[in-house]
C-alpha cells in the first residue's frame, strides 16, 4: 500500500543545492512574482519562505530525476495534475546562452 509522505533527501555530491537555488532564481527573480511581492508589500521573511519552499521542491525533483526514480516523479505528476489553478496554454520556455554559427 502506498502512503503519501514527505521525505528529506541528503546528497551533497550532485550539487543539488546550487542547481535548485539557481532554478528558483530563474523562476522568480525577474518575473511577475517580484511585482506581486512589491504590490502587496510582502515581507522579506515571507519572500524567503516562499523561495525556500520552491527551492526544496525543485531539489527533491532533481534528486528523483538524478536517481532515475521516474515512478515517484509520475506519482507527483498524477497527484498534482488538478485544475486548482487556471493556466492558459503552456508554452515551454527557456533562456540561456546559445552558440551562434
Amino acid at each position: 500500500m502506498k502512503v503519501w509522505t514527505k521525505v528529506h533527501i541528503k546528497d551533497e555530491n550532485k550539487q543539488v543545492k546550487l542547481i535548485s537555488r539557481a532554478f528558483t532564481n530563474y523562476l522568480y527573480a525577474y518575473g511577475p512574482s517580484m511585482s506581486i511581492f512589491k504590490k502587496y508589500n510582502i515581507s522579506q521573511e515571507d519572500m524567503k519562505n516562499f523561495n525556500q519552499y520552491t527551492a526544496n521542491r525543485v531539489a527533491g525533483l532533481l534528486m528523483l530525476y538524478l536517481s532515475k526514480n521516474f515512478d515517484r516523479i509520475n506519482d507527483i505528476a498524477n497527484k498534482y495534475n488538478v485544475d486548482i489553478l487556471k493556466y492558459d496554454d503552456i508554452v515551454p520556455e527557456i533562456e540561456g546562452y546559445i552558440e551562434r554559427k
